[in-house]
C-alpha cells in the first residue's frame, strides 16, 4: 500500500477551507425556507444555546451570519414546535446546544454515563446514586402531570418535603443529562420546560440503533471535522467536548480510514487534519457578523491561529477594563476578520446600537462601508428601524 503524502497548505488556504466548510462563502438565499435553515444546522451539527440576549439569543445568530434575514419562528418551530414538525433537540454537545435529530443516537453514550453518575456536573451526580429515587419520583410526576419547569415545582421545606427550588433544578438537570427528560419548549423568559423524552423525540429517532461509544465518538469527530474543514485534534475534540483520550482514538481511526488527512500548515505548532471532502476554494467573498458562540470563532486559539485575531468575550470584565466592549461580534470580510463591533439591540428606542467599532490593523478601505451594510441587514432582521452610534 502506497504511503500517503502529507499535504502542505498555506495559512490562506487553511482560512478559506475553514470558511467554506462553515458555509460562510455561499451566496445568501433571497428567501430562507425551513429546509434551508435545517441544512445550515446540519452543516454545523449544532447551534450553541446561551442565555445572553444583548443582540439576539445565541442560537439565532449563526443562521443569520450564513443566511441573512430569516424568520426566527422557523427555528423555533424546528426546535420547539409540534412533535411532527420537530427536527432539532436540545442536549449537551458544545455546551447546551440545539442539534439535528440524527445526532441523538450518537450522544446516548453520554446520557448513559450521566445515568451512571460518571459525567455531568458534580453537583448532579448524587441523583444517579443515593438521591436517584427523588429524581425518578420527579420524572414520574412529569409523566403523570405533564411538562414542568423548575419554577413550577412548589417550594417545600421542613421534614416532610424533598424539594427546594435548587434541589428541583438539580434533579431536573440530571434527568436531562441522563436522557430521561428533554426540553418540551422554552417559555418567554427562555426557561426550559421539561417532558419525558419519549413524548418529545419522534419514535423513529428513538428506534434508531445505538452505536458503541467508540463508534459514536468517531462519528462525532467526523461531524466536527466536516464542519471545520481543517483543524487540530484539540479543536476537533472541543466541538463536542470530548476527552483527550476519546478524541485521539477517534482521530486515529478516522485517519486510518482515510476520512481525515494529516496536513501541515506552516507556523502551526500542532498537526492539522483535513476532512477528505473539504472544499478548497481559491478565494472566498464572505461577509458576516459572527456571534461570540459561532463555531468559526468559539475556539479562541483556533481563531487566533487562523486569523491572527485574539478574541475574548468581555462580558464579565469590569467596564473600565474592557478593551473592545461588552458584547463584541467579529466581522468577517473576504477571508479575514477585519473588525470587531460592540452591539446592543436597543428595543425600546427601536435601534441597533453600535457602541464601539475596532478595525484590525490590516482592514482594507472598504471595511466600514461593508460593515455598515451588514449592520443594516442585521437591524432589519431584528425588526429595528435602523442603527445608531453610541
Amino acid at each position: 500500500m502506497a504511503e500517503r503524502l502529507t499535504p502542505t497548505l498555506t495559512l490562506a488556504q487553511a482560512r478559506r477551507i475553514a470558511i467554506a466548510a462553515q458555509g460562510l462563502d455561499r451566496a445568501r438565499p433571497a428567501l430562507v425556507t425551513g429546509g434551508a435553515l435545517l441544512r445550515t444546522v446540519e452543516r454545523l451539527s449544532l447551534f450553541q444555546i446561551d442565555s445572553v440576549n444583548v443582540v439576539a439569543r445565541a442560537h439565532y445568530l449563526p443562521a443569520f451570519a450564513r443566511l441573512g434575514g430569516y424568520d426566527r419562528a422557523l427555528l423555533d418551530r424546528l426546535a420547539w414546535g409540534p412533535r411532527r414538525a420537530r427536527r432539532l433537540f436540545e442536549y449537551w454537545a458544545h455546551e447546551a446546544s440545539l442539534l439535528p435529530l440524527d445526532l441523538h443516537p450518537l450522544l446516548r453514550w453520554r446520557m448513559a454515563a450521566a445515568d451512571r453518575g460518571e459525567s455531568g456536573w458534580g453537583s448532579l451526580r448524587a441523583y444517579a446514586g443515593e438521591r436517584r429515587s427523588e429524581a425518578m419520583a420527579l420524572r414520574d410526576r412529569i409523566g403523570r402531570d405533564g411538562p414542568l419547569a423548575a419554577s413550577d415545582i412548589e417550594q417545600r421545606s421542613g421534614a416532610g418535603g424533598w424539594w427546594t427550588w435548587s434541589d428541583a433544578k438539580r434533579a431536573l438537570e440530571w434527568l436531562f443529562w441522563a436522557g430521561h427528560l428533554t426540553t418540551a419548549t422554552r417559555r418567554g423568559s427562555f426557561e426550559r420546560v421539561y417532558d419525558l423524552t419519549e413524548r418529545v423525540i419522534p419514535p423513529a429517532v428513538l428506534a434508531l440503533p445505538t452505536p458503541s461509544p467508540a463508534a459514536a465518538r468517531r462519528a462525532l469527530v467526523e461531524r466536527a471535522a466536516r464542519a471545520l474543514g481543517i483543524a487540530t485534534e484539540p479543536c476537533l475534540r472541543d466541538y463536542f467536548r470530548l476527552s483527550p483520550g476519546q478524541s485521539q482514538a477517534a482521530v486515529a481511526a478516522l485517519v486510518a480510514d482515510g476520512v481525515l488527512i494529516p496536513a501541515c500548515v506552516p507556523g502551526w505548532s500542532e498537526h492539522a487534519y483535513l476532512h477528505r471532502d473539504a472544499r478548497r476554494p481559491r478565494r472566498v467573498n464572505a461577509r458576516a457578523l459572527l456571534a461570540p458562540f459561532d463555531p468559526l470563532v468559539w475556539e479562541r486559539t483556533r481563531a487566533e491561529r487562523l486569523f491572527g485575531f485574539r478574541y475574548r468575550l468581555e462580558i464579565y470584565t469590569p467596564a473600565a477594563k474592557r478593551v473592545h466592549g461588552y458584547y463584541v461580534l467579529p466581522f468577517l470580510l473576504g477571508d479575514r476578520l477585519r473588525a470587531r463591533v460592540d452591539l446592543k439591540a436597543d428595543r425600546a428606542a427601536g435601534r441597533l446600537l453600535v457602541r464601539q467599532v475596532t478595525l484590525e490593523p490590516d482592514a482594507p478601505g472598504e471595511t466600514m462601508r461593508e460593515l455598515d451594510a451588514e449592520l443594516d441587514v442585521m437591524a432589519g432582521w431584528l425588526g429595528l428601524p435602523g442603527t445608531s452610534r453610541a
